[in-house]
């Protein structure tokens, strides 16, 4: 072992093992990076809003002046609804169902006497909504509704109305601990429910309640269930398809355009990202190859000294050992650099986050070390491999 550890560092080549240390360092790191990026990232998408799918669209008809001044309905028919869902972009479909009755809503809070106001639910399909689905039910023989309202709705009141009327204002968290007292009266009946907040939405500037619930209190208090359509959610593969402005430009129909924008930056930022990928995954291949050309290299310039070593007795595991735990050791350096680098321009960069999403929970870096103790991992096992059939071949052709 240690005349094999001498040959070793007679003909090592320290500029060659510094390329390979830098090249694989640099690639190891543009990788793990661009994991550790995106998932920080993808937390700064979710703090926006955690009970919206992030490829749903919203449509409806637009509504213009003829149409105001005509009394014209801006409802969908139910051959637009068929069109709509057989649109190959289109993987899952549902409709708004409004409610018909009348809702008033009174909060409980200090410094706030008998504060109540109108109100208007709305629905769409619970597979639509990103909550935990114990918590979004209703029961007939239960006065309780969950509810999810626009965070729009909360600034209005804390920077419009608290401001001007000199209120306290209201966070998340408050409201959210509030208990909210809904009466609803119609078709000659009234109830009142306890309203329970199940989180604040930026995608949606409407009050949703379970479809449960939109349909026992429609059957009940309006006497009917059958509404007219007149906004329809949808979720699609690519928010970037030109399909899809096409056809909504075609048929008159109109969306959020920020919707848009954000799903196409998101969509941008994947490719970018995986452009990224793929380029560290390149330098690192690169780097690999490198350094099994220099553990070649040394093989051969060895190779006579070898066959020696093997044929005194040496056997083959003994004489690969060497060159194996310097790969191992080569490749741990690497992984160790590479995820202190990442950690350190993570550091950085969450700073500027966090100075823009007080609110962001910082992901776990999990994903990077699997992915990097994986990478180790495999690279070592293939060098381990590829070295002691190199050895084993010197030492077959002189048996």
């Amino acid at each position: 072992m240690r005349l094999v550890w001498k040959l070793l560092k007679r003909h090592i080549s320290i500029p060659q093992f510094c390329g390979f240390l830098i090249a694989n360092i640099v690639g190891m790191t543009i990788i793990l990076l661009g994991v550790q990026f995106y998932n920080d990232i993808q937390a700064v998408y979710n703090s926006e809003d955690s009970f919206m799918r992030e490829d749903f669209l919203i449509v409806n008809k637009q509504v213009g002046t003829l149409s105001t001044i005509t009394g014209k309905d801006n409802s969908f028919t139910e051959s637009e609804l068929s069109d709509f869902k057989s649109q190959p972009f289109v993987t899952k479909f549902g409709v708004f169902t409004p409610s018909t009755f009348r809702v008033r809503a009174g909060f409980d809070i200090e410094g706030m006497t008998n504060f109540s106001t109108d109100m208007f639910f709305e629905s769409v399909p619970d597979e639509f909504v990103d909550v935990d689905k114990s918590e979004w039910l209703f029961h007939e023989n239960e006065h309780s509704v969950p509810i999810i309202i626009p965070k729009y709705y909360l600034d209005l009141y804390n920077f419009g109305f608290a401001q001007s009327r000199n209120l306290p204002k209201l966070s998340e968290g408050v409201l959210e601990a509030i208990s909210i007292e809904i009466n609803i009266n119609g078709n000659g009946e009234a109830d009142t429910y306890e309203g329970t907040l199940a989180g604040f939405s930026n995608r949606i500037n409407t009050i949703l309640v379970p479809e449960s619930f939109i349909d026992y209190a429609n059957t009940r208090f309006a006497g009917n269930n059958t509404q007219s359509v007149s906004r329809v959610i949808l979720q699609v593969d690519d928010p970037t398809d030109e399909r899809i402005t096409k056809y909504l430009q075609d048929n008159g129909y109109e969306t959020d355009e920020g919707k848009l924008d954000a799903s196409k930056t998101n969509y941008l930022l994947k490719v970018l990202l995986s452009i990224v990928l793929l380029v560290g995954l390149v330098i690192s291949i690169l780097a690999f190859y490198i350094l099994m050309l220099s553990i070649f290299l040394l093989v051969e310039k060895n190779s006579t000294k070898l066959e020696n070593l093997l044929l005194i007795g040496y056997s083959p595991t003994k004489v690969s050992q060497p060159y194996q735990i310097l790969t191992i050791l080569l490749n741990v350096i690497v992984v160790l650099v590479s995820v202190i680098t990442v950690l350190v321009i993570r550091k950085m960069y969450l700073r500027l986050f966090e100075d823009f999403f007080p609110n962001m929970e910082t992901p776990s870096t999990s994903s990077m070390w699997i992915i990097a103790i994986g990478l180790c991992v495999f690279v070592s096992v293939v060098n381990f491999f590829v070295i002691r059939r190199k050895v084993l071949s010197i030492w077959r052709s002189k048996k």
